[in-house]
Formats: structure tokens, sequence, C-alpha cells
């Protein structure tokens, strides 16, 4: 009887969840019910499997609107029709402006059902798919419409949006904010009327009993709707066939990987042979031969174009994944875990993660959807948070901006009964909009190649991203049995690339930057490893991974992959960093890890480190078979569907523990280890990935430390701010320059050991103006004077003034202050739009200025304000301070004293501790240039509060653990710097 119902995924109109929905039909005595959200279909797939559990015949279509008028409902009668559907849908969303026509095409397998308000007064002649929705409330109007005497074409059309009173209210919130009104303001016809709820079906009959008519032609429509789709998601629904015929397909992923052999294996062992039969037989068995091919033909294209990536995530535990060149990690060297990846009790389509450039990933992406047929990217569901939903309704609620950041920054530290009224509403609200879907987003890299048409299960979009986009998320994507590829990018590999350019142009050197089995023997490498000395490097520059090398004194690729995966913040909440720490350091700890669990994993001490580990734990200890260990692992990250089967298995591990003898406080503890970090952990494969990443960035560091700070210059930097990256190549040998008209380009240059900043990092500077300076100066050469350089390029006052004042002038032979004199003179603050060459260019006037010079602190204050950073020493700014000549490289014989040191601050990390308390780590930079690496335990943090950039004055006491010195801040202030000279009177 219900044609029209919305569940929250009509977004910013609808109230409630699917479950909700279905559980109010299965009490209203509803057996068959049509999901009909507003121009979207995320919903249907859920919907479609998870109705029948409420004994419910689900019906799927769309209702079709532009904005919340209601233009028509298409039903599907089949799956063919819901394809259909989506198709129509699609074609609507993928162009630039959406708008939904009055009539509905005609769609062999569909139902259109018009609103009687709509079509009451048009004189169409309904096709023999169309219909005519009438609510109860129009009855009357139909006694005295043409439509009386056409019966056969009318249908019951009761919307249900919403639950109750509570519920109309909010769906009249989410409709201002989608409209950016106050609520007050709320037109009328953009908001549902309250009735749209849900009533018994015996009283929606009730309503209708003088047209029973119309009640058999609801009930006939529905009972002929019949959509039957397979989304058993254990049956893969990628694209089946990569080259159209299956045997075909396993016979060239077969001899894909046996070529891969002599560039892999050029003296391949017994156990490699054996390792890649065991592998393809499992991808064979599970469907999954199509996904490697694929994934091997978007790498070859890549490779074709000289595109770096790296292949990383469970992928990277298989030998076919090493062989093909989907990843660069030797899952032999490394014993990796294939079933972490694949195993034939795994419900769950496997996934490569594979990294790109920044700069090269579109371009992959753009390949990927001309060469495969039925593409999409997959959609995220932004969800309402908190604090997004309290800002949301304090605007619409009239609410002042000031009383809404209170709301927002105190979240619990409030009292609600102290509020006034409209602010308690908004609290209010706001907790039942959280976690509600508010807009569809993309997914960081996920893409779907579908057997069939996207379309069979979805409809797709184009958001600003510029490719087509379903409209269901990784979750149902998987549960249909749509495994995505993950296409990523990361500055990276930018990095790297640029940086083996760099080495090229600057050294003449060509750098083989595969050449890993070389990387993992090189003794500078290791040496930067052991002292951390990585900054720059890919995953291995950051305070805590610094100090964490340092406590290992990693040396080795095996180390470093442990180390990629100890940090991450699992292993750390679980206590068991520490604890690999210690058993690292000192081998007698070994002996305390449990016997069972020393010998799962005896590489890492008995300690869980990698993802596989949960799996290992689950299946060796507890006894456990792989699907139920892989489900085991997937629901304590978050990624399962049931918790009622999560629950199963959790039960059965305790009670297999207890079967074996095992303790119950033994038994506890391993699942708490478990449960605190198997969230958080990476697949060892991952963190070998990573590893492999953060060794070529290292050998770039430690052979060609300029060419590769200046390649991270111009990539957006890494984990610091472009400022530390300049103070690396310093701190290497370069020599720095600002930024000049005559040398820069629009990226920063290296020349010798002559580093130019670029264009780029001056602030608010216009790049299509320094694109013009460099186009110019390459066409006709440097620029010889101000009046030259105002001749041949279009400039406004305020960009030359801006490059005048990082000195970028300073090659023309005239101090800065003279250089602005002239510039406010000659270009008087007019805009010259088009730059019109002369002939004969016209003498320049000459102005008899004084020499106007300026001093090191103005040149600071200047570069602070246009550069984010000086080129100067910031220790130099501070006022009336006697210099601390305390440095960083005399902290390690000061182990347990009370010290002052003055350190430049570089960047902090916050935390909590186990009560909830905010606690602060600390970088700085001492006057030498090195590190000093701070704790502030929360007293102190909440006494002593960092107060944005600058030098501060560090008291605090020098601690040492495993060689890594930190200093426990006691107090803390940062130091005033000199008045801005260029203001001072």
């Amino acid at each position: 009887m219900y044609l029209n119902t919305h569940s929250y995924f009509s977004l910013r109109y609808g109230t409630f969840s699917l479950e909700k929905l279905l559980e109010t039909a299965q009490e209203s005595g509803v057996k068959t019910l049509a999901l009909t959200d507003i121009n979207i279909s995320s919903c249907c797939m859920d919907f479609f499997r998870m109705a029948p559990r409420y004994g419910i015949k689900p019906i799927l279509g769309v209702d079709f609107r532009n904005s919340a008028v209601k233009q028509f409902i298409m039903l599907a009668k089949s799956a063919e029709g819901y394809t259909q559907i989506n198709h129509y849908l699609s074609k609507i969303l993928l162009k630039s402006e959406a708008v939904i026509p009055d009539r509905a095409p005609l769609l062999s397998d569909t139902y259109v059902i018009y609103p009687f308000k709509k079509i009451e007064k048009a004189d169409w002649q309904l096709k023999a798919n169309e219909f005519i929705g009438v609510a109860s409330q129009e009855l009357n109007q139909l006694r005295f419409s043409k439509w009386k005497n056409q019966l056969h074409k009318l249908v019951i059309l009761h919307p249900v949006s919403f639950l109750g009173k509570t519920s109309f209210n909010m769906h009249r919130l989410l409709r201002a904010i989608d409209k950016n009104v106050l609520l007050s303001k709320l037109p009328k016809e953009e908001q549902a009327e309250e009735w749209h709820q849900m009533l018994p079906v015996e009283k929606l009959r009730e309503k209708f009993r003088d047209f029973p008519e119309i009640i058999k032609n609801t009930e006939d429509l529905l009972d002929s709707c019949e959509v039957k789709i397979d989304i058993n998601g254990s049956t893969p629904k990628n694209q089946k066939c990569y080259s159209g015929n299956e045997e075909l397909d396993f016979r060239l992923l077969r001899k894909l990987s046996y070529d891969g052999l002599t560039y892999r294996y050029p003296r391949p062992s017994e156990r490699v042979y054996k390792r890649i039969e065991q592998e393809l037989e499992i991808i064979r068995q599970k469907g999954f031969v199509s996904y490697f091919l694929i994934n091997w033909k978007i790498l070859k294209y890549a490779r074709s174009k000289g595109f770096y990536y790296v292949g990383r995530g469970s992928g990277a535990n298989s030998i076919i994944a090493y062989l093909l060149q989907i990843t660069n990690v030797d899952p032999i060297d490394l014993d990796l875990y294939f079933e972490r990846f694949i195993n034939l009790y795994r419900k769950n389509p496997p996934d490569f993660d594979i990294d790109f450039s920044w700069m090269d990933r579109d371009d992959v992406i753009e390949f990927i959807f001309n060469r495969f047929p039925n593409t999409a990217l997959v959609a995220v569901y932004n969800t309402f948070q908190y604090r997004a939903a309290i800002r949301e309704l304090g605007k619409v609620m009239g609410l002042p901006k000031h009383e809404i950041d209170v709301l927002t920054r105190a979240k619990g530290k409030f009292d609600y009964h102290a509020l006034d009224k409209l602010s308690q509403l908004v609290i209010r609200y706001a907790s039942y909009l959280q976690d509600m879907p508010n807009y569809l987003g993309i997914h960081a890299g996920g893409i779907i190649i579908s057997d069939e048409p996207i379309q069979t299960y979805c409809a797709t979009f184009l958001p600003p991203k510029g490719f087509p986009t379903a409209q269901i998320d990784m979750v149902v994507a998987e549960d249909i049995g749509l495994y995505k590829f993950d296409i990523l990018s990361q500055r990276g590999l930018g990095k790297i690339r640029d940086a083996v350019y760099i080495v090229e142009s600057n050294v003449g050197v060509r750098v083989d930057i595969n050449d890993f089995k070389r990387f993992k023997e090189d003794e500078k490498i290791k040496e930067l490893l052991r002292e951390a000395k990585a900054i720059g490097c890919f995953y291995v520059e950051s305070p805590a991974m610094r100090m964490l090398m340092k406590k290992l004194r990693v040396d080795n690729y095996l180390g470093l992959v442990a180390a990629s995966s100890i940090i991450r913040p699992g292993v750390a909440k679980s206590g068991m960093m520490r604890e690999y720490i210690q058993r690292y350091r000192k081998p007698e700890r070994r002996k305390d890890a449990h016997p069972i669990m020393l010998d799962i994993m005896p590489e890492t001490y008995g300690v869980m480190v990698y993802q596989e580990d949960v799996i290992k734990v689950a299946h060796y200890f507890a006894g456990l078979d792989l699907g139920e260990a892989d489900m085991l692992r997937r629901g304590m990250s978050g990624k399962f569907r049931s918790k009622d089967e999560f629950q199963k298995v959790k039960a059965k591990f305790f009670s297999n523990c207890k079967e074996k003898g095992y303790s119950d406080e033994l038994t506890a503890e391993i699942w708490r280890q478990t449960e605190s970090f198997a969230g958080y952990a990476f697949a060892k494969g991952h963190s070998a990935s990573y590893a492999v990443e953060s060794y070529q960035s290292l050998f770039l560091k430690a052979y060609y430390p300029l060419e590769y700070m200046v390649a991270t210059i111009n990539n957006g930097g890494g984990f610091y701010s472009r400022e530390l990256y300049v103070h690396e190549a310093r701190m290497n040998g370069g020599t720095i320059h600002a930024p000049c008209v005559n040398r820069s380009n629009l990226q920063t240059i290296i020349k010798g050991k002559d580093i130019y900043l670029g264009f780029h990092t001056i602030q608010s500077l216009d790049s299509n103006f320094a694109q013009k300076i460099i186009r110019e100066r390459v066409k006709n050469g440097p620029f010889d004077s101000l009046d030259d350089l105002i001749d041949r390029v279009s400039v406004t006052l305020e960009n030359l003034i801006i490059l005048i004042k990082v000195d970028g002038l300073r090659s023309m032979g005239k101090d800065k202050r003279s250089l602005l004199w002239e510039a406010h003179m000659k270009i008087n603050g007019v805009s010259f739009e088009e730059h019109i060459p002369l002939l004969f260019r016209p003498p320049g006037a000459e102005f008899d200025l004084p020499p106007l010079p300026s001093t090191d602190s103005e040149q600071a204050f200047d570069q602070l304000e246009h550069l984010g950073f000086t080129l100067e020493s910031p220790f130099d700014l501070i006022k009336d301070h006697e210099p601390n000549l305390l440095l960083a490289r005399d902290l390690p014989s000061m182990v347990g004293r009370t010290i002052s040191i003055d350190g430049y601050l570089i960047c902090t990390k916050n935390t909590s501790t186990s009560n909830g308390k905010r606690m602060y780590f600390g970088t700085f930079l001492d006057s030498a240039g090195d590190f000093i690496d701070t704790v502030h335990f929360p007293p102190v943090a909440e006494r002593y509060p960092f107060s944005g950039p600058g030098v501060y004055k560090i008291t605090g006491k020098v601690m040492e653990e495993f060689e890594s010195i930190s200093i426990e801040v006691t107090c803390m202030s940062r130091l005033p710097i000199i008045e801005d000279p260029r203001y001072a009177a």
C-alpha cells in the first residue's frame, strides 16, 4: 500500500534509517513496501537484502524531484526496470545542472506515478505504465475531477518521510539547512506535510473504503513488481573476464607470473614455484583472476608513462602481485602470510592499494575509465557530526555566531539546563542528526569496475572530481561483490619522481630508484636510519618515528617494516609498542612471552605487530578457522556488517581457549591486546610497501640531499612545514636564495649548491603574474631594471610590491626602499590587463633618491610576512635576550639534570592521558639547527601552553630512554621578539 517511502538517504529530507523504516512497516502490517528515496538509490541494495528479514517484499524505485517538488515516482517492475531507472537518473545527475522534467520517459519495465495535485488539470493521455497517485486528503477533490471516471489509473499515494512530531521537526530543520535559510523563512513548498507518516495498513485501507478500485489498483501494481538481483557478495561482480574468456585469462595470468620470474627471482627456489602454484589455484577458485589482470594492465600503462607507484595493502602479501610488478614487496623474503589477502574461507573481496604521485593519479584514473566500460568511483556517506550539526542548526534557528561557537567548543562542558530554550533545542536536535547522512562525497581512491553496468546496482552522479561516481559506498559495494580498486595519491612519490629528474639535470647522474636490493645493504642509508636523520623521507620523518628508530637502532629492512607498524596507535594503546622495544633491546625479556605466542610470532618476539597476527592468534592460539579469524580481524577494525556474527566469533574465541585449558586471565589479556590494536595495525605487506618507499627516499636523501630537499619543497613538503625543509637543505650545505625575477622559476630550482626559492613560495603573489615573468624572461632575456620589467610584463602595484619586499628585484642594483618608491610613482595603482609590446620603448622617468638601505631585521620581517618564514636565523630576532649557549648536542651528558635551553618551535602533537586530560609533545630546533624533543604533561601543558610560532625558553629535566633524549618540561615561555623595524618610529 506504500508506494512512496523515504529513508534518511533522501538527503536533508528523510529522517530515519532503513532499519527504522522496516521496523515501522512490520509493526504496521506492511507486507510489500516500495523504497523511493529522492533522486538517489544508495539505499536500494541494503533495502533489497534486509526487507525479507522483516517479512516484507521489497519494491525498488526513485522519487524524482526538483528540490522538494515531486515530479513523479518511478517503480521497477523487474531487475531490468530498476536498471532503467538508474540509467535515467544517472543521465540527469551527470549533467552540470540536474533538472527533472514534468513528464517521465517511457521505460518498458517501470511504473510511473504522478501526484494528483500535479496532474489534476493536465491534459495528458496516460500511457499504459503511468498512474496517478492520490492521497486520502485529496479524495474530495477527486470526486469533482475528470479523473473520477478513470479510476483504473488511480493508486494510493501516501508518502512516508517521518515517524512523529519530533521527526517532522527534524525534517523541517534539514530542509532549512539544505536551503540555507532561517527555519522561520522556510517556504511551504520546500517541506513535506506533517501527515506523511506511516499508518497501519488497515487504517490506510479504511481511508479509501469508498474507492475499493484504487485499493485494488495499488495492490495489483505492487504484486506485479518482482525485482531479482544477485547481491550475494561471495560471488564477485567485478568484470569477470579480462580477455573475454575465463580460461584464456587464467593462462595469461600463469604466463605473466612465470615471465616475471626472470626479473624477480633469477634463480627461483622450489619454495617460489610452490607458492606460485598455491596462489594461482586459490586465485582461480575464488574468481579473482581478472582482478589481478586488470591491476596488471593499469600498472603496465603507468610504467609506459614513466609513473612511479607503490602497490601496498594486503595485496603485497601475494607472490603473483610481486611477479606482475603490482607490488615491489618480496613475500618470500618477508615470509608474508598470503591468507591475509585471500583465503578460501574469506567471504569479503580483497583489494590492492596503489599509490601514485598526486600529479599522475588523474591520468591513471582517466585511462581506467577509457579502458574498462562499466567503471565508477565509489562514494562515501558524509554524515552529520556534532560540531557541524550544532553550527548548521544554530544558523537556521537564528543563534548568534558567538553562542554557536560556545556550544561547539564546549561539548559536554556546559550545564544543559542553564542554557536558554533555543540553545537546548540546538543541542537536542544535533544529537538526533548525529551520524545521519548529509551528502555524498568521493572515496579517497576507490574505483569499481563491474561486469554488469553500474546502474544494475545504483545510479551514478558527477561530483566536482569530474568522473562518474556510484551512489553506494565501499561497504555496500563489497556486500554486492564489487571489490574496489584503490587508486590513491601521495606526495612522497612525487618527491621521488622529481628528485630523480633534478639529480639528473643538476648532477648528471641517472638514478635507478628501483635498485632496492642495493638500498637494503647501503651503509649510508643504515646510518641515516640509526641516527634518525630522515627529515623529508616518507613515513620515517615524524618526531614519533625518529624517536622510535633511535630506541630501536633500526638499520635494516625488516626492522623498519616492524617499526612502520608498531608506531601505529593500536600497538601503542595495547602497551605492546613499549614491550616490543624492551624485548628488542633486552633479549632476556623475550622469555616473558607466552610460549604459544612466541611460537606464532618469533620474528616480533611474541608481540602482535601486524594485522596478520590477529588472524594467527585467532587461528593458532584460539583454534578458529581462517574464515572466522579473518571475520574477527575485520570486526575489530570496524569493517563488519553483522555485530551478531562478530559476537558469535568472539564467544567461540573464549570457549575454544577454555577447552584448550588456558586460564581466564590469560585469554582475557590476549583478547585485550588483540582488540586494542587490531583496528589500527598495518598488514605486514602494507608496512613492507611503505618501507620500500622509505628506502627509496632515504637513498636520495643520503646521496643527493639538496636535490631531494628541492623536490620535497616543490611537492608541498611532508610532515612538517616548508620552512623546515629549507632549513634541512641549508644544514646539508645548500645556499638558500630568496625568489628572484632573473633566477627563479615557478617551482624552486637548484644550480650546483645554490637553491633559488620558487615564486610558489611567495604567499599572495598572483601565480599568473609569476608565469608571465618566466615566459617573458625565457623569450627575451633577463630584466635589467624596474622600467624594463614594467615595460615587458603587465603588472599590478600589489604584485610588484610583494616581489620587491621579498628582494625579488635585487639583481637590478638598487635597494628595496628605492625600488618601492619608484614602484609607487611609476605604477600609481593602475592595473594593466594586457601587455602591449612597443616598437620603441620610451625612456623611464628617473628619480634622484638618496640611498635607502634596509637592515637584516627588516629583511627578516618582510620574509615572515610574504614567505611565512625567514631566511635569517629566528634567534636573531629575540629582544634583549642573552644567547643560551646550551645546545641539543650537549643534552646526552646532562641526563637527569634540570636545564634551560632555547628552542625554535617546529611542531606539536597532543594526545589524551588515561584520565582524559591533554598532554603535548613538542619539536624544536636549537640555534645550531639540531632537534630538541619535549614532553609536556597535563599540569604543565595547562599552565605553560604553546602560544604560536617563535623561540621558547624551555626548562625541564633531561630524560633518556634507549639513547633517545627528551626534555620533561616544567616551565616554558615564548621569548619576545624585537619591534618590527619597518614600522618603528
